[in-house]
């Protein structure tokens, strides 16, 4: 249990996707505009990996990795898949945000399209992608540590998203110089806001 906890805290602050390894850039400085819009998008970027991490640890761990394939058999113990890895975790994460497309469509048409290209280019989402990437780095013990990292790296990514749309709701009505305004004060929030969470990485968790 405690290591449970201590992979979701350490996902949400210590490894934030967005302001320690500043992942899924292109969604996040797009659609932190509105607040309403970065909440559906952060639970839809939140719903995708918590359901594709676990699904990717299981074929890492029974598929892809060196002697994954020994319960197969002693004949398939020297197999190694381990290069069909990025293409396989893309494959789930694209299978996922389709299914999370057409339901946000059926479900939420406003939503849908105030996301516009930016559902769908979720399957793209370096953020997601990274997600499996650092499981398959970190080698997590088991699948409840690697769906609550999913979880965590989720909710910090929608976190990081919110705040900023928050933020820039507010810079809306403020008298910021004019060559700043857009991406140029954006970028500066951004950078301000990782060097708040780097106060994280010290803390022993």
């Amino acid at each position: 249990m405690e290591e449970l906890l201590s992979t979701f805290v350490r996902s949400i602050f210590v490894d934030n996707m967005i302001f320690a390894y500043y992942l899924g850039m292109c969604s996040f400085l797009a659609v932190s505009k509105n607040v309403k819009t970065a909440i559906g998008l952060g639970m839809a970027v939140t719903f995708i990996l918590t359901c594709t991490l676990p699904i990717n640890y299981m074929l890492e761990t029974y598929v892809l990795k060196d002697g994954a394939l020994s319960w197969l058999g002693p004949q398939f113990a020297d197999v190694n898949l381990s290069f069909l890895s990025l293409i396989i975790f893309i494959a789930v994460i694209a299978s996922f945000t389709q299914l999370v497309e057409m339901a946000v469509e059926k479900f939420a048409p406003a939503l849908y399209a105030s996301l516009g290209i930016f559902l769908p280019l979720i399957a793209v989402n370096c953020a997601i992608l990274g997600g499996s990437l650092f499981m398959q780095q970190k080698a997590f013990p088991n699948i409840e540590v690697a769906t609550v990292y999913g979880l965590g790296s989720g909710v910090g990514w929608m976190l990081a998203i919110v705040g900023m749309a928050a933020v820039r709701e507010k810079l809306a009505y403020s008298d910021v110089p004019k060559p700043l305004k857009g991406l140029g004060i954006t970028f500066i929030i951004t950078a301000l806001m990782g060097m708040a969470f780097m106060c994280f990485s010290g803390v022993k968790i």
